[in-house]
Order: C-alpha cells, then sequence, then structure tokens
C-alpha cells in the first residue's frame, strides 16, 4: 500500500503530545524565553499555521507543558500516611523541577490545568483533609509546602554552583582575606571545605522541619488545644 503523502503544512504527522514534547525540549535546551509558535513550528519542520490544529493557543501549550511536568510529580495516596505521603510529594516535585527547571514560577499560574495537575492538585488537598486538617488549615499547609519547594527550587537553579568543590571555591572568594572582619563566614569556607554543600540534604532538613510542625499542629487542632 502506498504511504500516504504528507501535506506541506506537517497536519498529517503533527500530535498533540509531539507538539507539547517538543516545547518542553526546546524550553530545556534552549531556553523558555525562545519559546514561540514560529520557533517551535521551525523545530517540527511544520508551518506555524500547522500548530494551531493542535493546540489553541501558547496559553495552552503552556497549560501542556506544565502538565508534564505535574505528571512527573508523585500524587500522594488520599488516606495514607499522610506526613509519608506528602514528603514523597515534596521529594518528587524538586526532582521534576530540577529537572524542568523552566516550570518553576508557572506551576501554579495557569488558569486551565491539565488532567496531571488536578489529579495531583486533589490528591494533596484529599491527603490533608482526610489526615483531619480543616479546610483553611489544609489550604495553609498546602500553601506552605509549595512555598517551600518552590522556593527551594528556585534557589537550587539559581546559586552558582553545583558540587561541593565548587561551593567552597565560592565561600573562599567570597570571604577572601576578611576572615578576621567575617568569622562566620569564615566558618563557612572551613565547613564547606570538609563536606561541601549538599542541596538534597538542606532541602529534607527544611521538608522534615515544616512537616514536623504540621504534624503538631494537627494534634492541636485534634486535641482542641486550638480552636477552629
Amino acid at each position: 500500500m502506498a504511504r500516504k503523502k504528507e501535506s506541506p503544512d506537517g497536519r498529517n504527522r503533527l500530535r498533540r503530545d509531539k507538539v507539547v514534547t517538543a516545547a518542553v525540549a526546546r524550553a530545556e535546551s534552549k531556553g523558555f524565553e525562545t519559546l514561540s509558535m514560529r520557533n517551535l513550528a521551525e523545530d517540527l519542520g511544520a508551518a506555524p499555521m500547522a500548530l494551531y490544529r493542535h493546540v489553541a493557543n501558547k496559553e495552552d501549550l503552556l497549560d501542556a507543558m506544565v502538565d508534564v511536568v505535574f505528571a512527573e510529580m508523585y500524587p500522594p495516596v488520599i488516606g495514607g500516611k499522610w506526613r509519608t505521603e506528602l514528603r514523597k510529594r515534596a521529594i518528587s516535585a524538586r526532582d521534576a523541577l530540577r529537572r524542568h527547571p523552566w516550570a518553576i514560577g508557572l506551576m501554579e499560574t495557569r488558569v486551565s490545568p491539565g488532567p496531571a495537575s488536578a489529579k495531583h492538585h486533589n490528591a494533596t488537598m484529599g491527603c490533608l483533609r482526610e489526615a483531619s486538617f480543616p479546610f483553611r488549615e489544609a489550604v495553609h499547609a498546602y500553601n506552605l509546602l509549595d512555598s517551600y519547594t518552590y522556593g527551594f527550587a528556585l534557589q537550587e537553579q539559581t546559586i552558582p554552583f553545583e558540587t561541593p568543590e565548587e561551593s567552597s571555591e565560592m565561600a573562599k572568594v567570597t570571604v577572601g582575606d576578611r576572615g578576621t572582619e567575617f568569622p562566620y563566614l569564615a566558618e563557612v569556607v572551613v565547613e564547606l571545605g570538609k563536606r561541601g554543600y549538599d542541596y538534597t540534604e538542606e532541602f529534607e532538613f527544611g521538608l522534615d522541619f515544616i512537616l514536623d510542625g504540621l504534624e503538631r499542629f494537627r494534634r492541636a487542632i485534634r486535641s482542641g488545644r486550638r480552636s477552629r
């Protein structure tokens, strides 16, 4: 059987998932700021108008791209051990944002979330509600966890070092020969020189601190020591 000839605008070979995958690839390899419908069409070897058969506009494309990231994040099990579930969720969110740094700042801005986003938000809120957090307190806890996770991901992306050795060198440059003037910064140089700066250790320390606080908060509510 003869192969169907592709049309000049590529409508026979493009699919929505292919367009979205190409957009994510461009954002990660060439920078999010380079993402435009025209540039994306060039990447796909198609005419720009061909893309609009699969995504309504750039906002629709961004919704789909963000949904890719949410699909990689662990959705906590509603009714499970809430602390364990939300810890796994936060760690997976940080991992996903490390793979897709362009998504930092976009995750909670979409007004038309995709199915993965809706599933994830429902699971997280459900996990908190079924753990006996009243509605308003569950919202507070959700916002607290997201603020910490997204904020840490942004800091991790912008701090100008990646390895323990680079962190030590950075500290030395910052302090220079002013160790006597800034003794606590000098201490940072010494300690980073010994073991470096471990992003995972720092993230999980803060995460556990927040979860411990939320558990005390939850117990206070259940015992009636804090009014709802």
